[in-house]
């Protein structure tokens, strides 16, 4: 760049990246291709084809800061009881993903003349898929926690802890670090085991008797600034301890997120990594396209074309195989293969270990670095071809899964009533398996982060997979009389140990759930309307203490009215009804002004005694 004037200037590369980023990302948004791949182009053209910045290396390291931010804010939304819960996941599906498809490209390369070590290296590295493209794209479309999300995620951890025992593999499998016996040190990999070990236990004591004490004493100095310098902290702290011990930094800032879940501090660490995330991500991608060398593709485009097709073909089949071996459903089977067909970051780091230590020779890491970037590239475009091979049912459109319910309070509709009710339990960390069968309203809902399980509530089949058996409560907060009657008959015969709470439509409604003895109903409009008659006191100059009488006496007599009805008099408690009266006009005017006269007895009441509402009799019409 010495040929740009002011090239030298500490704004020039900066400059270059963020103009590149803001031109390219919402061209690339608008023609429907999303941000990632606006983030490669926008790389290609200022690093291989323009060659405005050269030093891709050293941006890459920086930009690799975002994959850690990533990495600690999901850790943030997974509490340890939630990751327990995905462990047959994790450890079943995603092991077979990396053990099954390393073995298929493994086979490839070897048959196309490799030697078997180089084979192994090549076939595990690209069995890796890319963390930072997948959840990137599943936070950017609000899918995180989809069940397909999940099932990603699963298998993206799995392979970040692989990366510790494959970085091994390739130190063993190199020249130099084999005996004379043909022994690969065991002794150096026990070593790095008890690094390892060691690492996450001290990261646990910190988290556990440390990280809360210090966020609070932060917070006490009202510094809004410290706590940020405070979170980043945290983050890098956490990713250079286990980088040390020989694990991936990702998973050391996954592993700080995860201890720092259930902390109260948890939304305002969030809010303060977000920005640097994003940013740092969207570098990251920039980087990648970046270090695409032009030359050797221009040379082998064939091969590396052919390679990369046959790679991802491949990889996708048998990701798709193995989740359907593993109990998915088409729908999430296929999301799943079309999101984690590219080869990932990660590989960078293997096939680079792999030529430092004379394993592999630089031009075929080029080939193989090329290929992945390829892959990178086309997923967008295979995320786009999901939709086209899932058939679309009426009815149908999301799998019901409930492999990761771990509540015992379950929820039934999301509507709007059942909305705010959750927004109590949720503040209060209850852990709520919430069910609704509208597929649009659940990924609306999973934009903010919400996870809603799809499935029907009137069905025994899905209240069990939810948790019925043992859930120590159900809210049924359904539209319609009959659906939530439905379904507080089947909770009551199949879950008699559930306290059933149920939202009602209207008065004859709530006398009918009487009659079915649930622990509490409410009409869905009185505590709305409640307020609303309240508000409408306070607008008019009524003293706060007047309404909140008045308030009280309402609640009183509707509930005592409401009994009445439900013990079987229909008519019963219409004494207690507060009512305008029909005024007429008299046709003489009166000799003074006319004064109400009581139902029951006929005295003057006095309009200037200040009476509550139970102790003013009702007024019959003067006529």
């Amino acid at each position: 760049m010495a040929s740009i004037p002011g090239s030298e200037s500490l704004f020039t590369e900066p400059l270059i990246l963020l103009g590149a980023a803001a031109l390219a990302v919402p061209i690339f948004k608008r023609l429907g291709f999303g941000s990632v791949l606006g983030y490669l182009a926008a790389g290609v053209v200022i690093g291989p084809v323009l060659r405005l910045i050269t030093d891709s290396a050293s941006i890459l390291r920086v930009a690799e800061l975002g994959v850690v931010l990533l990495l600690f804010i999901i850790g943030l939304e997974m509490k340890p009881v939630r990751l327990w819960a995905m462990r047959r996941d994790i450890f079943g599906l995603g092991s077979a993903q990396l053990l099954v498809t390393g073995a298929a490209l493994s086979g490839i390369v070897y048959l196309f003349g490799q030697n078997w070590q180089v084979s192994l290296v090549v076939g595990m590295g690209m069995a890796l898929s890319s963390t930072a493209i997948a959840i990137q794209t599943l936070n950017e479309r609000g899918e995180l926690s989809s069940p397909y999300g999940q099932k990603s995620f699963s298998i993206l951890l799995l392979q970040d802890l692989a990366i510790v025992p494959l970085l091994a593999l390739v130190a063993a499998l190199a020249p130099r670090s084999r005996g004379d016996d043909g022994s690969f040190g065991l002794s150096a990999a026990f070593l790095e085991i008890g690094l390892i070990a060691g690492s996450v236990v001290l990261l646990v004591v910190i988290g556990r008797y440390l990280l809360n004490p210090m966020f609070r004493i932060l917070a006490n100095s009202k510094a809004h600034e410290i706590m940020t310098v405070a979170a980043l902290l945290v983050v890098f702290g956490a990713a250079a301890l286990v980088e040390f011990a020989g694990m991936s930094s990702a998973m050391g800032a996954f592993l700080a997120g995860v201890m720092l879940a259930d902390s109260s501090f948890r939304h305002e660490l969030e809010a303060n990594i977000e920005p640097f995330r994003g940013l740092l991500m969207g570098l990251f991608f920039m980087a990648v396209g970046m270090t695409l060398d032009l030359a050797i593709i221009s040379e082998n485009w064939i091969l590396i074309g052919a390679t990369a097709l046959l790679f991802m073909s491949l990889k996708a089949s048998l990701l798709y195989g193995l989740g359907r071996l593993f109990g998915l459903g088409h729908a999430v089977a296929v999301r799943v293969a079309m999101l984690l067909p590219q080869h990932g970051e990660f590989a960078f780091v293997l096939f680079t270990a792999a030529v430092s230590s004379g394993l592999m020779n630089s031009t075929d890491a080029s080939i193989l670095t090329a290929v992945a970037t390829i892959t990178m590239a086309l997923t967008p475009l295979t995320i786009s071809l999901a939709p086209k091979l899932i058939p679309t049912v009426a009815g149908e459109e999301i799998e019901e899964d409930f492999s990761e319910v771990t509540g015992n309070v379950i929820l039934i509709s999301f509507g709007r009533f059942g909305q705010v009710v959750s927004q109590i339990l949720l503040a209060e960390r209850i852990d709520v398996t919430i069910i609704d069968n509208n597929a649009e309203r659940i990924r609306s809902a999973a934009k903010f982060g919400f996870k809603i399980y799809y499935g029907d509530g009137r069905r025994l089949d899905v209240l069990r997979a939810a948790g019925l058996e043992r859930a120590r409560m159900v809210i049924v907060c359904t539209d319609g009389a009959a659906q939530t009657s439905q379904v507080v008959r089947m909770v009551q015969k199949h879950a008699p140990q559930a306290k059933v709470f149920a939202r009602s439509n209207d008065r004859a409604h709530s006398i009918a759930l009487r009659h079915a003895t649930v622990d509490y109903e409410i009409r869905e409009f009185v505590e709305s309307a409640m307020r609303m008659g309240t508000e409408a006191l306070k607008g008019l100059g009524v003293p706060p203490e007047r309404i909140e009488q008045i308030s009280e006496d309402v609640r009183r007599h509707d509930e005592q009215r409401l009994q009445m009805q439900a013990d079987g008099d229909p008519n019963g408690g219409r004494h207690k009804l507060h009512v305008n009266t029909v005024q007429p006009e008299p046709l003489l005017a009166p000799g003074r002004s006319a004064t109400p006269l009581t139902q029951e007895t006929g005295d003057l009441v006095d309009d200037n005694k200040d009476c509550s509402p139970a102790e003013r009799p009702e007024a019959v019409p003067t006529v």
